[in-house]
C-alpha cells in the first residue's frame, strides 16, 4: 500500500486522482491532501478519504473541517505555507503537484527528497526553475514522472530506449477553441469561450493557456527540460483530435507515439501506480469508428507565442521563467474580465522585454522578480 500525497487536491488534475486513488483501495492511500482555499470540497474529500495531513492556505475559522479533524485526529494545517510544512512532517511515498501556475516551484522543490515518485502535473516547476529542480533530482533518489498527457506520452515511448537514439519530438496540440475562428474577431471572445474546450475537461487557467497555445510553450520548455534535448529537436504540431497524445522519432526514422482517449485519468494513473499498468475503466478508443487523424502545422499568426518561446529559449537567462510568472497574473487578469484575450500574450511579451536578463535566476531571485512582475503588472 503507497501513501500518497495531493498537493492541489480541488484542481481538474487533484480530483480526477482521487477518482483513480478510489479505483485502487489495495494499492493507494491518501495520506495529504492540500487546497489552497476550496473548503467545502476539503470537507468532503477529508471525510471520504481520511487522510492524516490536511492543509489549507485560507479557510473560515467557524467551518466544520477544523473541528472534524480535531475529533477525527486528522493533522490540519492552516495558512499560506502549510503545503510545505506538511511536507516537512508528512511520511508519503508518492506525491503529486498538481497546483496550478509558478507557485507549485516551491512544492516540487520541497518534495524532491521527501518521496519515492514525483508525479508532475505543475509544468510551471520546470519552466520557471528548472535548473533548480535538476539540481535537487541530482542530489536525491526521488523519481520524477510527468502527468502531463504529452510528456507522459513520450516518457513511455522513451522506455527501453537508449536516450542517444532520440531524433526528435514533436509535440501535438488541439489548437483549443480557436482553432478555426477568424482572427478579427479575436477582440470579442469572452471568459466563457475561452475555458470551453473542445476535448479536455480542464481548470480555467489551463484552459485558457491552451485557447492561447501558451500551455504548448509551456510544455516545450517543459519536454527540453524533462528529456534533456535542444529547442530545435522539438516540434508543435496541430492535431485537433486529441487521440495521439505526442510522437518520437528516432534516429534510424523510425517513430513511436503513444495514443487515448483524451481523459487525463490514462497519465495521473500510469504516475501513481509507479508506470505499472492496471486495467480500468477509462474512455477507449473505437478504431472501427474513427480511421482518420489530422495533423497540420502552426499558424504562428495565430499563436504568437510558440515564435516567442523558442526565441528566448535561445536567449536563455530569465526569460522564461518572466513568460510563465507573468502569464499566470496576466490570465487570472483576463479571466476577472480586466483585459481582452488579444491582450494576454502582447503584455507577457513586453513584461519579458522590460525584466529579461542574462542570468539563470536563484530561488530567492525569482521570489523578489515574481513580486516585480506583480506591481509591473498592476497586481
Amino acid at each position: 500500500m503507497k501513501k500518497v500525497g495531493i498537493f492541489g487536491a480541488s484542481g481538474s488534475i487533484g480530483k480526477q486522482a482521487l477518482s483513480v486513488i478510489k479505483d485502487h483501495p489495495n494499492l493507494l492511500k491518501v495520506e495529504v491532501l492540500c487546497v489552497n482555499t476550496s473548503s467545502d470540497f476539503l470537507f468532503e474529500a477529508v471525510n471520504e478519504f481520511k487522510p492524516r495531513y490536511v492543509g489549507i492556505n485560507f479557510i473560515q475559522e467557524n467551518h466544520p473541517l477544523i473541528q472534524y479533524c480535531a475529533l477525527n485526529n486528522i493533522e490540519l494545517l492552516i495558512g499560506e505555507d502549510s503545503s510545505n510544512k506538511i511536507i516537512e512532517i508528512s511520511n508519503i511515498d508518492i506525491a503529486l503537484n498538481s497546483v496550478v501556475g509558478s507557485i507549485g516551484l516551491d512544492i516540487t522543490l520541497g518534495l524532491i527528497g521527501q518521496c519515492d515518485i514525483l508525479a508532475l502535473a505543475n509544468k510551471e516547476s520546470l519552466v520557471v526553475g528548472g535548473h533548480l529542480v535538476e539540481k535537487a533530482l541530482k542530489m536525491h533518489s526521488t523519481q520524477l514522472i510527468p502527468v502531463d498527457s504529452e510528456h507522459s506520452a513520450i516518457y513511455q515511448c522513451l522506455i527501453g530506449e537508449n536516450p542517444e537514439s532520440l531524433q526528435k519530438i514533436y509535440l501535438t496540440g488541439s489548437g483549443g477553441p480557436f482553432l478555426k475562428r477568424d482572427l478579427n474577431t479575436f477582440h470579442l471572445i469572452t471568459k466563457e469561450e475561452a475555458v470551453n474546450h473542445p476535448n479536455w475537461s480542464m481548470g480555467p487557467k489551463i484552459s485558457v493557456d491552451s485557447a492561447t497555445m501558451m500551455n504548448k510553450a509551456l510544455e516545450w520548455i517543459e519536454a527540453i527540460r524533462i528529456f534533456k534535448i535542444d529547442t530545435d529537436q522539438i516540434e508543435v504540431v496541430i492535431h485537433p483530435e486529441s487521440i495521439i497524445h505526442s510522437i518520437v522519432e528516432f534516429v534510424d526514422g523510425s517513430y513511436k507515439a503513444q495514443l487515448g482517449a483524451p481523459d487525463m485519468r490514462t497519465a495521473i494513473q500510469y504516475a501513481l501506480l509507479s508506470e505499472e499498468r492496471k486495467k480500468s475503466d477509462f474512455p477507449r478508443i473505437n478504431f472501427s469508428k474513427q480511421l482518420s487523424y489530422n495533423f497540420f502545422p502552426v499558424d504562428y499568426g495565430r499563436y504568437p507565442i510558440l515564435s516567442l518561446v523558442k526565441k528566448w529559449e535561445k536567449e536563455g537567462g530569465n526569460r522564461i521563467p518572466i513568460m510563465s510568472i507573468s502569464n499566470d497574473i496576466v490570465v487570472e487578469q483576463f479571466l476577472k474580465g480586466e483585459i481582452q484575450f488579444v491582450d494576454i500574450i502582447p503584455k507577457v511579451q513586453k513584461t519579458v522585454e522590460h525584466f529579461s536578463n542574462n542570468s539563470s535566476p536563484t530561488r530567492e531571485e525569482l521570489v523578489k522578480l515574481t513580486a516585480l512582475i506583480q506591481k509591473y503588472l498592476g497586481v
